[in-house]
């Protein structure tokens, strides 16, 4: 999970959200509209391509607009920008999701205690990786519950992304295998992880193999 940073409202959603008065319209209605589509734009230049939750590359065609608190949670918080991320997994009902995972596999489940948020900056701490490609929770006590409920909830310890992860730091570790790095040219290699590329998308799964370099590495 990496750390999104929001920004400003799009100027378009609250022209919108005006136009609506008080009543708050269905989020299939609002699906219907061009507004919807530049939002979902928006959304994933904001996370550099990549899914909220479990860092695996997106575009239009591979996700959904997210909502963190549920809709059924709190009617107000359907069109919270700031409620609004993007996660891996089309909106295409017909198309199957198996295994559904991150946003799908959530649902409607939220618990505020107990959901960590990429909203949340310090939300990295929560979690660790094995080279195996696992997800697992920090030994922090204060940290270790919300993390553990976190990855069961969102399915994400599941093996496809076990796979995923796997392929990414064995890729990452071939690349290092070729050089002997020091120090400061491994701080240079997470610096390029933590920056968007020329394209303004984040590496895939760039969370675990900062983790990873950080922590076997430095």
């Amino acid at each position: 999970m990496k750390f999104i940073q929001k920004g400003v409202e799009p100027s378009n959603l609250s022209a919108w959200k005006i136009k609506q008065g008080d009543k708050i319209p269905t989020w299939k209605s609002f699906r219907r509209t061009v507004v919807k589509d530049q939002l979902l734009e928006i959304l994933l230049q904001e996370q550099g391509y990549i899914c909220c939750y479990c860092g695996v590359a997106i575009d239009k065609g591979s996700c959904h607009i997210e909502h963190f608190k549920p809709q059924g949670t709190d009617e107000t918080a359907r069109f919270d920008y700031f409620n609004l991320m993007v996660s891996c997994q089309g909106e295409d009902e017909t198309q199957p999701k198996i295994p559904v995972h991150c946003g799908h596999k959530k649902d409607n489940w939220y618990d505020e205690n107990l959901l960590v948020s990429p909203l949340r900056e310090n939300c990295t701490e929560f979690f660790r990786y094995s080279a195996a490609g696992e997800i697992l929770p920090t030994q922090e006590v204060s940290k270790k519950l919300a993390a553990e409920t976190t990855i069961e909830n969102l399915a994400l310890n599941i093996p496809k992304l076990q796979r995923m992860r796997q392929a990414a730091i064995d890729a990452e570790l071939e690349l290092l295998a070729d050089d002997d790095f020091n120090e400061d040219e491994i701080r240079n290699i997470i610096k390029d992880y933590l920056e968007l590329d020329d394209d303004g998308r984040y590496k895939p799964f760039c969370a675990t193999i900062i983790y990873f370099l950080e922590n076997f590495y430095l």
